[in-house]
């Protein structure tokens, strides 16, 4: 029994963060007829506010939401880009507040982007070793060869969720400290909800973090792969 609360107790720390984040876009995601633009014109209309007109605006896959410091786009998902709502002014704007850290060169940005590029190196590796761990082990008998596979897979795991942890300050200066003054100062959102934009955009912060807590039950994977 003991057992069986710790493990919904860790499904329910990294899975209740995901859940909490979808259920704060969806509950705020209607249509608004007292919202002018959409997500996308407005990230359009604050990009060439700031004099960032050389940022592309694309429609990206839906459920992707992000700003590419590489190519300098924002991409917003169909339902953010298109929509008049609160999650689609709300997104837009956290996404345009991390432009603005890469236009302004901010250290944290820049921390996050070579973290980020360290971690998916460590990804790489880790999605080889789950391809060579039988092979080698069925060929070597090594246990020792198997329990350093392994220790590189979980490795690569953890490394992402880290980096997540690590640049969590960029994904609240992008909501908190860019999007919600734009948000307040230039009355795009009515005082009414105000509230809720402030729910969206620690969504949007957590959005992130919340995805790597979620992917940490693969280590549970690996565990059960490597005992077999």
């Amino acid at each position: 029994m003991p057992y069986l609360l710790l493990v919904i107790i860790l499904l329910l720390a990294l899975y209740a963060p995901q859940f909490w984040a979808r259920y704060t876009f969806k509950r705020y995601a209607g249509q608004r007829k007292d919202i002018p633009g959409s997500g996308g014109e407005l990230a359009r209309h604050l990009l060439d506010r700031f004099e960032m007109k050389h940022i592309k605006l694309e429609r990206g896959n839906p459920g992707e939401d992000h700003y590419d410091p590489a190519s300098k786009t924002v991409r917003l998902s169909p339902d953010n880009f298109d929509r008049h709502s609160l999650t689609a002014i709300a997104v837009a704007a956290h996404e345009v507040g991390h432009a603005i850290q890469d236009h302004k060169n901010e250290t944290l940005l820049q921390l996050r982007g070579r973290l980020l590029d360290i971690a998916m190196r460590f990804q790489k590796l880790g999605s080889l070793a789950v391809l060579l761990m039988p092979l080698l082990a069925l060929l070597s008998r090594s246990p020792v060869l198997g329990g350093l596979l392994l220790l590189l897979g979980i490795a690569s795991m953890l490394m992402t969720t880290l980096v997540h942890l690590i640049t969590l300050p960029v994904e609240l200066d992008a909501s908190f400290g860019k999007a919600l003054p734009i948000l307040q100062q230039g009355e795009y959102v009515a005082e009414k909800d105000e509230r809720a934009i402030r729910r969206i955009l620690k969504a949007a912060a957590w959005t992130y973090v919340a995805a790597s807590l979620a992917n940490l039950l693969n280590v549970w994977r690996w565990l059960r792969a490597f005992r077999r």
